[in-house]
């Protein structure tokens, strides 16, 4: 749970620094927003997140 709540407000705050920047205007990322939202509630939903934690996982056993 604090894994996916710290990729969502990391993803927030991408989406809001590209938006500000001008890059990403608010017309494709509201479809961006729903597209994700929509999709969470798929099939596809599963492998996603057992992918994220995958990389997760991987990420925190890198020691240096």
């Amino acid at each position: 749970m604090a894994i996916s709540l710290s990729v969502v407000l990391l993803l927030g705050i991408i989406l809001v620094v590209l938006m500000r920047g001008g890059s990403l205007k608010a017309g494709p990322a509201v479809v961006a927003v729903l597209f994700g939202f929509f999709l969470a509630s798929t099939g596809m939903a599963d492998d996603i997140q057992r992918f994220l934690d995958s990389i997760a996982e991987m990420i925190n056993s890198i020691s240096f």
